[in-house]
């Protein structure tokens, strides 16, 4: 039995009242046998001490936390205490730290924010026609790396830029013999309009771990020999699978973008929101 195997039958203080629906699912549960639960890798069930957390925030940080009176300032508070917590957690800065509403939207932030940087980039070269010549290609699509075993949040969001138009995009594939996708491959992958290479740093199914530290320093070689007519690459890795299992560094990985959810740490009181760090 693994480790961190848990019985879905808990005893936690009764939340039901007010919610029919919900008094219906509890007497399902107490009528039902108990089961082990083991896939922490989709999500934790809650801890008492973070239940309690969230209840008293609800109860004292309520208010609006651009308000004047106490449950703002209050709420303020405790966001700004949050934002230093899982700072600290990842070895970021407080002022990166953007909160989300999942790890979905963490990641589509990031690609998005990547390829607005490549036009941004493209409109402040172009000359008044408009036109910018990045290697002898004229008006190229912003172009993403990525793996072939990611996450539907980026995977998905990449194939659709590409059908729609607005990217191209190489996926790679990993590794038969090991799992990890080959660091090789990625450098080889870069083109003149690479702007964004997203990498996960722990596999979901099979718990393969990705070089990302060296990518990262690998990376940094190719952007110091690109021009000033070719955007910088900038690294991203989802690292939702890895948190709370190992350490975590963004100064040790060296990416731009990092992206962790809570609901996957089931300890940490700050579990019920999703991060999204720009280093």
């Amino acid at each position: 039995m693994e480790k961190h195997a848990y019985t879905a039958k808990m005893d936690v203080p009764s939340v039901t009242q007010g919610c029919p629906k919900l008094v219906e699912l509890q007497q399902k549960n107490n009528l039902s046998n108990e089961y082990i639960y083991m896939d922490y890798n989709a999500t934790t069930p809650m801890e008492r001490e973070v239940m309690q957390t969230i209840t008293d925030a609800m109860q004292e940080a309520w208010g609006n936390p651009s308000s004047s009176y106490a449950p703002g300032r209050n709420a303020k508070e405790l966001i700004d205490w949050a934002r230093e917590a899982i700072a600290q957690m990842v070895g970021g800065h407080p002022e990166d730290i953007i909160f989300t509403s999942g790890g979905t939207e963490a990641n589509n932030l990031v690609i998005h924010t990547a390829v607005k940087y490549f036009w941004d980039h493209q409109r402040h070269l172009a000359p008044k026609d408009g036109r910018v010549d990045l290697g002898g290609i004229v008006q190229v699509l912003p172009h993403i790396i990525t793996s072939n075993v990611e996450h539907d949040s980026v995977h998905l969001v990449v194939e659709n830029l590409v059908k729609e138009g607005k990217a191209k995009a190489t996926f790679l594939p990993i590794s038969k013999v090991t799992g990890c996708i080959q660091v090789d491959d990625v450098i080889a992958a870069i083109g003149p309009s690479t702007c964004l290479i997203s990498i996960m740093l722990a596999n979901n199914e099979t718990g393969v771990l990705m070089p990302i530290a060296e990518m990262s320093q690998r990376v940094k070689i190719v952007n110091h020999q690109r021009g000033k007519q070719t955007p910088k690459i900038l690294l991203h890795t989802d690292a939702a699978q890895a948190l709370g299992k190992l350490q975590v560094d963004v100064q040790d990985l060296g990416v731009d973008y990092l992206t962790v959810v809570g609901h996957k740490v089931k300890h940490h009181p700050c579990r019920h929101v999703d991060i999204f760090l720009n280093c």
